[in-house]
């Protein structure tokens, strides 16, 4: 099953079947759990670590779990590489920060829609993506397989503050709900920066595209919640679900209106980021991410019609560097290579 996830593109969330995908790319929640008889990660040694790996196995094999969720697929980190590590960075499926750990490891569904980190920053960061506006089943997909996990094991919990975690910033719920959003006419029509302030003004977060400490590249927010402590995991939820309508519905008038008052210009920028696609002999990635995010904008205006929104999701993941490495077979590339290899990419993806 490994190999799956490394070398295709087989991802729920790269499926662009869920609702609202011209303006949200995904929805996921996460939550942070840690075993009340065992020490945050940052104090485990080895034994600790045989011990929750142990747990885990047993707990993930269990009966129940698996007939709720299918089986789950269990890897050490030590077992991966470092590209195959970063390209589970480029799919969403674990954190940078826990690609550069070499203890701990990963578990999955076979469809990738649940992703559970083992010893990142808590013993456990229980993950549910989906494609599009899904943002209350992925909390139930969470919520359900966290129940089932709680089942053999025994959380730190405290009845004041709730769950218990490494950093004091997840205590509570322990949960971050955050959407993927593409927001090109906002940026177009210079509301973005206006529109963000007004989050942070409401308690939610924006990161870039790989969270925490990224810059936002190919007009790709993330927006989740600020704050653990003191909503239950509903409210946050239902606040974060009303807020992202609101930003998709400013997002869609932005887009008609900037297209009613520039349609050449527009429809030029699209049709030429298209040529450049179709045509270039090297593409960085940061150059990639804003013209494929140009292809994404036409064919939701529905000036690209013979391409499907599918393309978008495939190439967000097939121009990062660790993918289009392992996949070309050729690691250890140099920048222009790379460069060489991501144009091959897209032009291929966009003939088929």
């Amino acid at each position: 099953m490994l190999k799956d996830f490394v070398t295709t593109l087989n991802t729920k969330w790269l499926d662009a079947s869920g609702p609202h995908t011209d303006v949200v790319i995904s929805s996921r929640v996460r939550l942070a759990r840690n075993l009340k008889d065992l020490p945050f990660p940052h104090l485990m040694n080895e034994e600790h670590d045989n011990q929750l790996i142990e747990k885990l196995r047993t707990t993930i094999d269990s009966q129940n779990l698996v007939k709720k969720t299918g089986p789950l697929e269990f890897t050490l980190l030590k077992e991966l590489n470092s590209l195959e590590k970063r390209i589970l960075v480029e799919k969403h499926l674990i954190s940078p920060e826990h690609a550069g750990s070499s203890s701990g490891g990963v578990i999955f569904s076979k469809d990738q829609s649940i992703s559970i980190m083992v010893k990142e920053e808590d013993h456990l960061r229980i993950q549910c993506i989906l494609p599009g506006l899904q943002i209350t089943d992925s909390y139930n997909m969470a919520n359900t397989l966290d129940d089932l996990l709680e089942e053999n094991l025994d959380y730190a919990f405290h009845e004041r503050y709730g769950y218990l975690t490494a950093c004091p910033t997840n205590v509570g719920t322990g949960m971050r709900a955050s959407v993927m959003m593409h927001l090109p006419g906002l940026v177009l029509t210079k509301q973005v920066n206006k529109v963000l302030t007004a989050l942070s003004q409401v308690g939610l977060v924006v990161r870039g595209i790989y969270g925490e400490g990224t810059e936002p590249l190919g007009n790709l927010f993330q927006i989740s919640n600020g704050t653990t402590i003191g909503r239950s995991e509903e409210e946050v939820v239902t606040n974060l679900s009303s807020v992202i309508k609101q930003i998709i519905d400013q997002e869609r008038v932005a887009r008609e209106r900037f297209y009613n008052g520039n349609k050449l210009h527009l429809e030029d920028k699209i049709m030429r980021a298209k040529g450049i696609l179709e045509n270039a002999k090297l593409m960085d990635s940061d150059e990639a991410l804003k013209l494929i995010s140009a292809l994404k904008l036409g064919i939701d205006l529905g000036i690209i019609e013979a391409i499907n929104l599918k393309v978008y999701y495939n190439l967000l993941v097939a121009i990062q560097p660790a993918y289009l490495q392992y996949t070309s077979g050729q690691r250890g590339m140099g920048p222009e290579e790379r460069d060489k290899k991501r144009a091959e990419i897209i032009k291929e993806i966009l003939r088929k």
